[in-house]
């Protein structure tokens, strides 16, 4: 863990609030797909899912005097598209540039480098140097380089397709293209809803990804303007056909609702973290789930700071856009490990 003031205290799993509730089997696939990669424990034929985590790990509760712990929601979403710009198509999705270069590993892109206050940058003749804004992307900046891998109808949903970093996209030939992360422009992320809020456009009770997907569609330009001032903008690459998606750090596969975006300067990707979040209502239950620590996020910073991953559909995008509940983390540590 990062940070002198924050501490793993020991506790049995009985104080653990929901664990014995919890159907921790559900959890079960989304660490087996980190624990090959992570080279963590995995069960033995036969051996129950609860038994198993018991045996191999320790609950520690996460003690810290960092802001009290808060998780948010993330989706994939589905857009409409075509490999071709024409029509209502206009807003372009790039892949990759070849001239993007990570400062920092992929797996920590959340966490600047110390030395530049950037994640990636631009390589260039003359040496590295701040990749191009949101803006100056918009504005062109990567045009006619033959980096669209499709186009989309709707500027605030490739918006959204963004700060989400995954999605599927229905092409208006039928086909689906489904999207993953490859990279980002390196820029900090800046959150439009906490700017809606602290401008008193919108206020933050009841605020929810539609409520302000609304208010940017109802001016072009004031949206876009808004829009803008995150200056992060994310690069995708197509999976490929039976290629598992949407996927977090590694290239892990996701588990919608076990699957959790955390901040890797304080928790380790692929080990399992106990959330709970008991005013956080999921089919008619409280929030006391065991997750898997499987992603990161730009705007996951703290000890108890997560993004839980709900999937794709209908359901899962009114979720992920209404979730900013309190909660608190047991991380479950590995016995004889720090």
């Amino acid at each position: 863990m990062s940070g002198s003031s924050v501490t793993l205290d020991p506790v049995p799993f009985a104080a653990v609030p929901g664990w014995a509730d919890d159907d921790v089997s559900a959890a079960l696939p989304a660490y087996l797909n980190s624990a090959a990669i992570r080279g963590l424990p995995v069960p033995d034929p036969g051996q129950m899912a609860r038994a198993f985590f018991e045996t191999h790990f320790e609950a520690c509760r996460v003690v810290h005097d960092a802001p009290a712990g808060l998780v948010t929601g993330y989706f994939e979403p589905e857009l409409a598209g075509s490999r071709t710009r024409h029509g209502p198509y206009h807003v372009p999705v790039y892949r990759r540039p070849a001239d993007l270069v990570n400062v920092v590993d992929e797996a920590e892109r959340a966490l600047a480098s110390a030395a530049s206050g950037y994640s990636h940058l631009r390589s260039t003749p003359e040496g590295l140097v701040p990749y191009f804004t949101r803006r100056e992307i918009e504005s062109g900046q990567l045009a006619r380089q033959g980096l669209e891998i499709c186009w989309l109808a709707d500027a605030v949903e490739a918006f959204i397709l963004h700060v989400q970093g995954s999605g599927r996209v229905r092409l208006d030939d039928g086909s689906v293209v489904r999207l993953a992360y490859a990279g980002k422009n390196g820029h900090p992320y800046t959150s439009v809803g906490r700017i809606l809020i602290d401008r008193g456009i919108l206020p933050a009770d009841g605020l929810t990804l539609d409520t302000m997907a609304a208010w940017l569609r109802e001016d072009g330009d004031r949206g876009r303007a808004m829009m803008q001032n995150n200056a992060s903008f994310v690069f995708f690459r197509e999976l490929k056909d039976g290629e598992p998606g949407p996927c977090g750090v590694d290239g892990i596969p996701l588990t919608a609702g076990r699957s959790l975006a955390v901040d890797p300067s304080y928790h380790r990707i692929g080990r399992p973290v106990f959330v709970a979040a008991p005013n956080l209502i999921v089919d008619g239950r409280e929030f006391r789930r065991l997750m898997v620590a499987q992603d990161v996020g730009s705007a996951i910073r703290g000890p108890e700071r997560g993004d839980i991953f709900f999937g794709g559909g209908d359901k899962a995008r009114a979720l992920a856009g209404s979730t900013k509940h309190a909660a608190n983390f047991f991380v479950l540590r590995r016995r004889g490990a720090s």
